[in-house]
Formats: C-alpha cells, sequence, structure tokens
C-alpha cells in the first residue's frame, strides 16, 4: 500500500490532520523517486497500480471529511482513468460506506458526484460481496428521494440478481423486496422499469416465485397497483412477463388472481383500458402455454366476440387495433387455416378496415395482412378468399403510391413479405418464368458478372435451388439442367483454368 504522509515530495500540509489535497495528486505522480526506482517499480509498491491507490487515498480522505467536494471532484475525475482491473485487484480496499452516507446530503452536486462515483467503483465488487456487506446501503438508496440514487441502486439489485450465489441474500431480504416492489410505483419510468426487470429475474427460480406470490410481497404487490392507472398497468406487465417464462409461473400468477384481474379488465365495458390490456395478453399469448391458457379460459372467445359486435359501437376505434393485432399474431403462432377458419370475424374485420378512410385502420389491416402473409400455410389462406384478396392487394398498391410516407413504407412491408418465399426458385410457375425471360439462362451460367463474394454465394444459392429441382430438368431442358448441375459441383468461386501455348524462343 502507498503511504502518503505530509510535507513529502512537497505535498501540502495540514497540522490537525495531514489531508491529501486533490492538487497533490499531480505532485505525487511526478515527485523524485529513489535511486534506480522507475515507475514500475511505484506500481508494484502501490499493490496495482498507481492511480488506483491514489484514488484509494483519496477515498479515506474523503471518508475523514464532513464536506469533502473538492475531494468529490479529483476521484471522479481519476476513476475515468483507471482501468477496472486495477480496481478489483484493490477490492478488498475499497470502503464505500462513507460514499452512501454521503447520498443522504441535501446536495445535489455532491449526490451526483458520489452517484458517479459508486457506479464505477461498485463495479469492481463481486454480486455477492455488495449483497453481502452493503444490504443496508441498498435499502437505503431505494428509498431516496433522488431518482438517479435508486437507479444506481437498482442495477446493483441487478447484478445481484443475475448471480446464482448472490441471488439468495436478495430473497432473503423481504424488505428489500419490499422496497423494489414499491419502485415501480414511483413517477420515474426508468425506476419503474428498472424494478420490474428485476422482480421478473427473481422469479426465474422456484424460490423467486415463492418469495413474491406466497409471502407478504404479494399484498405489497396488491397495495402498490392502487396508485393509479399507469402503475397498475405496471403491475400487469410484471405478471404477464413472469407468467410467460413456464406453465409454473403462470400458474403462480393466476393463483394470486392477478391475470384474472387483467383478463376481466380486458372484456370489461372501459374501451380505453381494453386497449391496454390487450398488448399484455398479446405478449401473453406469444408463449404455446400462454395460448393454452387463454384458450381454456375462454378469453380467446370473447376477444372475438367483442370484435363481432364493434360495429355496434361507437367507440371501438380505441380497442379495435388492438383486438385485430391479436388474432394475426395468434394466427401466425399457431395455425393460419385454423385460426381463420375457427374466428372468421377476424379475416372479415381485417378486409373492412382496409376499405376504411382512417390511415390508423388501414395501417393495422396493412400490418396484419403482413404478419398473415408471412409463411406459405398464411398465404394459401389469403389466397382461399380469391378476388377479394386481389382487391385486397390493389388497395394495398393504391396507398403503397399515394399515402403518408409512414404508411407507404408499412404498405411495401406488407408487399415484400406476402410476395418472400425462403427459394421461390423451387416454384414451377417461377421456373417458366425465369426460362422464358430473354438471357436469364445465359446470365445465371455467367460467371464473370459477379466480383464480390456475398454476389457469387447468392448467384450459388440460387443455382443450388434451381439444380435440386424436381422440375427443372422438363422446364429448362436437359442440357441447361446439365449445366446447372456442373455449376453446382464446381462451387461458389470456380475460376476456369486458362491454358498457354510456350512459343520456342520466347521470353
Amino acid at each position: 500500500m502507498l503511504l502518503v504522509r505530509p510535507g513529502r515530495f512537497g505535498l501540502s500540509q495540514n497540522s490537525r490532520e495531514g489531508r491529501l489535497r486533490p492538487a497533490d495528486l499531480a505532485r505525487l505522480e511526478e515527485a523524485p523517486r529513489e535511486p534506480g526506482a522507475g515507475r514500475a517499480d511505484w506500481r508494484t509498491v502501490a499493490g496495482g497500480g498507481i492511480m488506483a491507490a491514489q484514488a484509494l487515498a483519496l477515498l479515506r480522505e474523503v471518508s475523514r471529511l464532513e464536506a469533502p467536494l473538492e475531494e468529490l471532484r479529483a476521484l471522479q475525475s481519476l476513476l475515468q482513468s483507471v482501468p477496472l482491473s486495477e480496481l478489483r485487484e484493490q477490492a478488498a480496499e475499497l470502503r464505500l460506506g462513507p460514499l452512501f452516507s454521503l447520498l443522504n446530503e441535501n446536495h445535489r452536486e455532491q449526490t451526483t458526484l458520489c452517484v458517479s462515483i459508486l457506479e464505477r467503483l461498485l463495479q469492481a465488487l463481486e454480486p455477492i460481496h455488495v449483497a453481502r456487506n452493503l444490504r443496508v446501503d441498498l435499502q437505503r438508496g431505494l428509498t431516496h428521494p433522488n431518482d438517479s440514487v435508486k437507479i444506481l441502486t437498482l442495477s446493483q439489485v441487478g447484478r445481484i440478481v443475475e448471480n446464482s450465489d448472490a441471488v439468495t441474500e436478495i430473497l432473503n431480504n423481504a424488505e428489500l423486496l419490499k422496497q423494489i416492489v414499491y419502485c415501480i410505483g414511483g413517477e420515474n419510468l426508468s425506476v419503474a422499469k428498472t424494478a420490474i426487470k428485476s422482480l421478473s429475474r427473481i422469479s426465474l427460480t422456484q424460490a423467486g416465485l415463492e418469495a413474491l406470490f406466497e409471502s407478504n410481497l404479494l399484498d405489497d404487490l396488491k397495495s402498490v397497483m392502487k396508485t393509479n392507472d399507469i402503475v397498475r398497468y405496471r403491475v400487469y406487465e410484471l405478471i404477464v412477463e413472469i407468467s410467460s417464462v413456464s406453465p409454473e409461473s403462470l400458474n403462480c400468477c393466476t393463483t394470486s388472481g392477478l391475470v384474472t384481474q387483467l383478463l376481466r379488465e380486458l372484456t370489461g365495458e372501459d374501451v380505453l383500458v381494453r386497449a391496454t390490456c390487450i398488448e399484455m395478453v398479446t405478449s401473453l399469448a406469444c408463449t404455446h402455454h400462454g395460448r393454452q391458457y387463454l384458450a381454456q379460459e375462454g378469453v380467446i372467445d370473447q376477444i372475438s366476440n367483442i370484435i363481432v359486435g364493434a360495429d355496434a359501437d361507437p367507440f371501438s376505434s380505441f380497442y379495435l387495433p388492438g383486438f385485430v393485432k391479436f388474432f394475426g399474431n395468434l394466427a401466425i403462432m399457431d395455425s393460419p387455416q385454423q385460426i381463420c377458419e375457427r374466428y372468421p370475424i377476424f379475416m372479415e374485420k381485417v378486409f373492412e378496415m382496409t376499405e376504411s378512410q382512417d390511415p390508423t385502420m388501414i395501417g393495422v389491416a396493412v400490418d396484419t395482412i403482413g404478419i398473415l402473409g408471412s409463411n406459405v400455410e398464411g398465404k394459401q389462406v389469403l389466397q382461399k378468399t380469391g378476388t377479394r384478396f386481389e382487391r385486397l392487394l390493389m388497395k394495398i398498391g393504391y396507398q403503397a403510391k399515394n399515402a403518408s410516407t409512414e404508411l407507404k413504407i408499412r404498405c411495401l412491408d406488407a408487399l415484400s413479405t406476402l410476395f418472400y418465399l425462403p427459394a421461390i426458385a423451387n416454384q414451377p410457375w417461377a421456373q417458366k418464368l425465369m426460362f422464358n425471360s430473354p438471357g436469364f439462362v445465359e446470365y445465371v451460367m455467367d460467371r464473370s458478372v459477379e466480383h464480390d463474394k456475398a454476389s457469387k454465394d447468392a448467384k450459388y444459392e440460387l443455382v443450388k435451388a434451381l439444380a435440386n429441382s424436381k422440375t427443372i430438368a422438363e422446364i429448362f431442358g436437359n442440357p441447361n439442367y446439365l449445366r446447372l448441375r456442373t455449376y453446382l459441383s464446381e462451387g461458389p468461386y470456380y475460376v476456369k483454368p486458362i491454358s498457354t501455348t510456350a512459343v520456342e524462343g520466347a521470353e
């Protein structure tokens, strides 16, 4: 450890306590060394790096002072240059309690400096060390009036819950868990989101689920929900995240009554609440067990019935887009054909929305068509509607030319999805079009056209698809089929050798 004594190397003296002033740091770096001692020797004396030693000296200085603003500024500046590896080597010497206590002062700059310094120093400590030795400081941090302090604390909670050894320390700290829950109800969205993320991560273990749903913490969660509508939705967001992990997680959430409460609001009379809740229910439906649960509870049928009655509801425009998106996602995750056959109102409403004068409705319909047509089965479902689908394509084409820029982009995205197939070259109709296009066969066989690797690879994939097709010999003819097979066997980067004739006497 580097020991600094007042008066040595020209450092300032304080007869009462021998304080190390920030200005001394520069002089310390330039101080004369013992004969034969180079900078490397000083690093050895410092026990891992002179800058880290300087930081520790400043940290000890801060802990002795009542108003160490100048020292905090110097420490913050210095830490920007200290490698994290050096700080980790000195982790055993880091005493962060004084910095946490300075956060309690009603001084904005001091708090800001301490947060910045702690963000850096805490990275040098193992999560389990933070959980065991700074638990009281973490609890205080979660109730601090300054949001930056809460975010700092929650970021450390995030590190702890990601660590399988350290997370137990959190689960055994009921008061800390309670404070994390109450952070969901804060005005700062970043604080709330970080708290939700931590609780969601905690719930990944059985012990975490029990801590959240089989203790007084559930009452705290329900209490926080009463803060206002926004906070209630945040809790729903947490519940859906947890429910989506596994059937066991969903079971814990349903037993708590919170999933049932969410679904009751979804099918209730408040149209604005419906619009918010359908997004969360759609997230739950992204998992197989979530879809099973919604089907078993009759929720999907209820959503379908609400769409059926939407024509009689003057406020349906608030929730209808979300309900249609729900079925669009449901179709693509399960079976487009089954969903469209079982809930015909879904497709009916999508076609109807494309005729709307409301750009919002048109946009949702276009997006849904794009989602539905993103796989082969969905394309087949759309094709079965015959001329109706053809008219819809004309509508999308018209909007792609004449709508606002945003809607144009959405239309083009939908069209590209509808027209896309993993290897369109496998389709007989496409092969006929290719063969009948003047110069196409010659272009495919000509290796001199492409000059970069990406282009050569792309052409080779096309040749592979054509050559491996069962219909290519019939459509392209045997000579061309054999040429394709030769191209395929030679690989994407084959270069035909050029023969030369040696002439006697030539140089």
